[in-house]
């Protein structure tokens, strides 16, 4: 498989392009958190029963955007005792949280994982979702990248940026978590739902972004020959005169925006081979992320799965560091 991206590798990793975001970003995601805040607080954390004996899992249900009830994973390992730094995981594209005890490496490493659903998804990655998104939307693919594209308020990625947060407002408040000790992390539209988070909340330990989606959205949209953003050219292909609205939206949730006011150390990863992130877009967030403890692992042969296990290895050993 040749490389993906057209741009030299060298000028990848010093790509930062001059992204102008719109003036009144920090107003609309303030609003945003405020809005769903006041409507909604609390949490109910309920027991499920698994053949697992080394973890205890727990059903997490939390008020997302508008209230709404959003659900997660919690696993921790059975019979600790004290409050444990935590790993909060973001879901990728289609994605659901499937089964209870489905991921067990991070809890198997001595800490609290909570896996967040991803609403409205999983029903087609064989990780099924448990958390619908009662909103309709004008005309779309039926993908999620274009549900609601038509305005920065009615868009998919706001409600689910909106659940991320909401979901460290909830692990904070867990008597078994410990709220000075929280990463996030995420690979591809969870690793740009991680990024996302780090730019809204204050105080969290690490962001661990994996082959991050939603980054530098006007290359990405046009240059991108793979993946879940080709609904976005077939979107605009059909509304020829929606262009300019459509990335007026998408400016709200293009990542890059939201690393400038990342507050926490961060461990990218990028694949040279990857056909569904361009590798110089994961660059773009990269190297406007804000906070100067930053890492890239690059993975040159591999495509959008990028390093798996082995980099789960290395984000292991590199937020040992950190929490």
């Amino acid at each position: 498989m040749p490389l993906s991206d057209p741009m030299p590798i060298e000028e990848q990793r010093r790509y930062r392009p001059a992204l102008t975001e719109p003036d009144d970003f920090d107003a609309f995601w303030a609003g945003t958190l405020d809005e769903s805040r006041a409507l909604g607080e609390g949490h109910r954390l309920e027991p499920v029963s698994t053949p697992f004996t080394a973890v205890e899992v727990e059903d997490l249900v939390f008020p997302g955007f508008g209230g709404e009830p959003v659900r997660a994973w919690v696993t921790r390992p059975a019979g600790a005792a004290g409050r444990l730094p935590v790993v909060v995981e973001y879901l990728g594209y289609t994605h659901g949280r499937g089964l209870p005890g489905q991921r067990l490496f991070w809890p198997s490493t001595g800490v609290v994982h909570v896996l967040m659903d991803a609403r409205g998804q999983g029903s087609v990655a064989r990780t099924p979702g448990s958390t619908p998104d009662p909103h309709g939307s004008e005309p779309s693919t039926g993908a999620f990248v274009t549900k609601g594209i038509g305005s920065p308020q009615t868009y998919y990625y706001r409600r689910l940026f909106t659940d991320a947060v909401r979901l460290i407002d909830a692990v904070r408040a867990l008597p078994f978590a410990d709220p000075e000790r929280i990463a996030v992390t995420g690979h591809s539209q969870g690793g740009a739902t991680a990024v996302a988070v780090a730019g809204l909340v204050d105080g969290l330990s690490a962001t661990m972004p994996d082959a991050p989606f939603l980054a530098d959205l006007q290359r990405l949209v046009q240059r991108t020959p793979a993946g879940p953003i080709l609904e976005l050219t077939t979107y605009l292909a059909t509304h020829r005169d929606a262009v300019e609205a459509t990335f007026r939206t998408l400016n709200y949730f293009d990542i890059v925006h939201f690393a400038r006011r990342a507050t926490s150390p961060a461990l990218f990863s990028v694949a040279f081979m990857d056909t569904i992130v361009l590798p110089s877009t994961v660059y773009a967030a990269f190297n406007h992320y804000a906070h100067a403890d930053r890492e890239m692992a690059e993975y040159p042969y591999n495509g959008h799965e990028a390093g798996e296990l082995r980099h789960q290895y290395r984000q292991h050993d590199w937020l040992r560091e950190r929490l």
